[in-house]
C-alpha cells in the first residue's frame, strides 16, 4: 500500500466510503463512521491498529485473515459493512448527537431494505447514541429492525483497550453462532 501523508489523510475528511452490502446477508457489520485512513483508501477499517479484520478471522467469520482491500470478499461469506454516520472524520468525537440520530434513522431504513439476518454495531457508545438506548450493553439487543436482529459488538479500534483481540473474538464468535442458527 502506498504510504499516505498527513495531507492525504486531511484531504479525505468528510469523504464518503461506499458500503459493502447485498440483500439478505447473514450479518451486516456497522462501524461508527469512516476514519481518515478508510476514507483515503476506500477500504473499511483500514487503519493499521484497527482489529476488525483480525477479529473477524479469529472468530471464524472468515477462513483467512482478509486485508481491508479485500473487503468485497465479505459478500461471499454473507457478510457486509456499513457505518452509522457516513462522513469521514479523524475521530468519532467530531460527530454531533444529531449526526448519530440521523445515522440511526438512515441505518434503520437501509437494514429494512436489505434484510440482513443480523445487524452488528461495532461500538456500544455509537449504538446508544444512534438509537437512544443509554442502557445498551455488548451482546444481543431486544430491538429489531424489521426482521433483522441487532447485536452490539465491542469497538475494534486499537484505542479500545478494554477489549483484547481474544476477548473481542469471543464476542464476535457468539454472534457468528447465533447467525448460523446455533
Amino acid at each position: 500500500m502506498t504510504r499516505l501523508t498527513k495531507a492525504d489523510l486531511e484531504a479525505a475528511r468528510d469523504r464518503l466510503v461506499p458500503d459493502v452490502v447485498a440483500d439478505g446477508l447473514r450479518v451486516l457489520f456497522c462501524g461508527i463512521n469512516p476514519g481518515l485512513m478508510t476514507a483515503a483508501t476506500g477500504h473499511h477499517f483500514a487503519r493499521p491498529g484497527n482489529r476488525f479484520w483480525p477479529v473477524l478471522h479469529l472468530s471464524g467469520f472468515t477462513p483467512r485473515l482478509l486485508k481491508p482491500a479485500e473487503q468485497q470478499e465479505l459478500l461471499s461469506y454473507g457478510l457486509g459493512v456499513t457505518n452509522v454516520v457516513a462522513r469521514a472524520t479523524a475521530r468519532a468525537d467530531e460527530l454531533t448527537a444529531e449526526e448519530y440520530v440521523e445515522g440511526g434513522r438512515l441505518l434503520s431504513e437501509k437494514v429494512t431494505r436489505l434484510g440482513p439476518r443480523w445487524l452488528a454495531v461495532v461500538g456500544v457508545t455509537a449504538y446508544r447514541a444512534a438509537f437512544g438506548d443509554r442502557r445498551a450493553q455488548v451482546g444481543p439487543q431486544e430491538r429489531a429492525l424489521g426482521s433483522t436482529r441487532v447485536w452490539v459488538l465491542p469497538n475494534p479500534s486499537g484505542l479500545n483497550a478494554h477489549w483484547t483481540a481474544a476477548t473481542m473474538a469471543e464476542e464476535f464468535a457468539r454472534l457468528r453462532l447465533a447467525a448460523e442458527g446455533g
